[in-house]
């Protein structure tokens, strides 16, 4: 048996350093590590829409390094974009909400078996519209899902949906189907339709393309929706119920005029 010198352990000890590990400097305005912040690619300055996105965000979504949220508001004016945390809409501490939901010029973008093509409302200013009051989920799909049941208000508004999607941008992260988007990339696409102005989904994406060549750049590879994997037969895992119906979903979506 080989001898233990005391000596040595408390040595050991006192070599480690009592203070913190030290942490990375974070961007004011992103929040995150200077060194991976994608506000060089942010609209400057912020877009100016008529309407106003609301944002209503699962609380697991804040947790999320990679959320595309935070794009979307940093890159409209501050008072375009407003963020509500929680699972049950509308709620009292909520200041506000409760108003705009109640708004005849609120709409809801989900594919509810009502819901209505986003192409087919009138543009803001076009016989007198006045500007929408976008709401978006922001979580993932089984996420939003719950959200919008658990919230009886969100079932009375006018529901709209984005049809013959382009494929996500968000190349980094894989998407359950082809025809899902990122919150950034839906509320971009919705306000360029909803204004008559192309140019702001390019724009408000600015950040999105920022951090994928980022990434792309130092080592991360591009990925492919679960819906193209299982059609070209190489998605690695068996296809569960919840991506069938989506899946399914998808596909009924897709052929809605």
């Amino acid at each position: 048996m080989t001898a233990v010198n005391n000596d040595d352990i408390w040595e050991d000890f006192l070599g480690i350093s009592l203070d913190p590990p030290k942490m990375r400097d974070k961007c004011s305005q992103c929040k995150r590590p200077i060194d991976v912040c994608w506000c060089p690619g942010l609209p400057d300055p912020r877009l100016h829409v008529e309407s106003k996105v609301i944002i209503l965000q699962h609380p697991a979504e804040v947790k999320r390094a990679l959320r595309t949220a935070p794009m979307l508001s940093l890159g409209l004016e501050s008072d375009k974009c407003l963020i509500f945390r929680g699972k049950k809409f509308p709620k009292i501490h909520q200041k506000g909400l409760y108003d705009i939901l109640n708004d005849e010029n609120t709409i809801l973008l989900y594919p509810s078996p009502n819901a209505i093509n986003i192409h087919n409302l009138r543009k803001v200013g076009v016989d007198g519209q006045k500007p929408y009051n976008l709401v978006l989920l922001d979580g993932t799909w089984p996420q939003a899902k719950t959200m919008y049941h658990a919230s009886p208000t969100l079932g009375t508004l006018k529901t709209c949906k984005l049809v013959d999607v382009p494929i996500s941008e968000y190349v980094i992260r894989t998407q359950p189907t082809d025809g899902c988007l990122s919150t950034l990339e839906s509320g971009a696409l919705s306000l360029s339709i909803l204004e008559g102005k192309d140019c702001l989904k390019d724009a408000l994406l600015g950040p999105l393309h920022y951090l994928c060549k980022f990434q792309l750049e130092r080592g991360a590879i591009t990925h492919h929706s679960k819906e193209l994997l299982i059609k070209q037969k190489t998605y690695p895992k068996l296809v569960g119920k919840r991506l069938s119906r989506q899946l399914k979903i998808n596909s009924d979506n897709s052929s809605d005029v």
